[in-house]
């Protein structure tokens, strides 16, 4: 038995090793082909700084409209069983399924020309092709499923007696929610707007049908390399990794307990 033991010990540290090697060999390969001259050149670049900032602040905005919007209907899903309620919970993760170009296609289809809503939306001057809202709209598109998600497992993770206490001392569902549910969850909200956020700045695909101007790093990082090749490409990678690892660390740091931080 103690043999099997160590076999099976073995066996998980031999695919832990392969596993992190899969995930930082490339990375690390990426970071020692970028010279120093190349980044301090890229850091300086203006165009680089623009699109690396227009990535971060669109992807915020994406995770922060999925946690006004997608918290309720979170909660909703987390407390209460309906007819169809399987099917409505397929439907949020079909964002997470469907080939990115696939998504920009279908978002065109609504907000293009050719359609009512498109037309509507030209008619009172809201212009969502080749504009910071419709990179807006594509990032919300591909994270919400990944915030509600979240917030879902949040919600289902605190017992629905408290809010009865609550409720019997005459809070109301909204003041119950605020004082006793949205305290317990808060750090699932958190995750889930690290999860959206971090998913939403990665998106290449959906933004180049809806956007490709103003470019956005993954946009940008696709044109140089194209047009000029790996060496001029990978120095901008390298600092859009840097920045999302920082943001993502700060974040991290922030959802894990008081009590378990070193």
């Amino acid at each position: 038995m103690s043999n099997r033991r160590e076999f099976f010990t073995i066996v998980t540290v031999v695919c832990g090793v392969i596993v992190m090697g899969f995930i930082t060999l490339p990375l690390i390969k990426m970071f020692m082909s970028s010279s120093w001259s190349s980044l301090s050149a890229t850091v300086k670049d203006k165009d680089v700084l623009k699109s690396i900032w227009l990535s971060v602040y669109t992807a915020s905005l994406a995770g922060i409209i999925s946690f006004f919007v997608g918290t309720p209907f979170a909660y909703l899903l987390a407390r209460k069983d309906f007819p169809g309620k399987r099917i409505v919970e397929n439907i949020i993760d079909l964002p997470m399924v469907i080939p990115h170009p696939v998504v920009g296609i279908a978002i065109l289809s609504v907000v293009g020309r050719n359609y009512w809503f498109g037309q509507i939306l030209s008619r009172i001057g809201v212009r969502v092709m080749g504009s910071v809202l419709g990179i807006v709209v594509v990032l919300t598109f591909v994270g919400m499923p990944f915030y509600i998600n979240a917030a879902k497992d949040g919600f289902r993770g605190v017992s629905s007696r408290l809010e009865g206490v609550s409720r019997s001392l005459g809070a109301s569902l909204f003041s119950t929610f605020l004082r006793v549910t949205f305290p317990l969850a808060w750090r699932s909200m958190l995750v889930g707007i690290i999860m959206c956020s971090a998913r939403a700045i990665s998106e290449f695909g959906a933004v180049v049908v809806i956007a490709y101007h103003p470019m956005i790093a993954p946009v940008l990082i696709y044109e140089r390399f194209e047009a000029y090749g790996l060496s001029y490409s990978q120095p901008v990678a390298v600092l859009l990794t840097l920045v999302c690892l920082t943001l993502f660390l700060v974040l991290r740091i922030l959802s894990v307990p008081k009590d378990l931080k070193i």
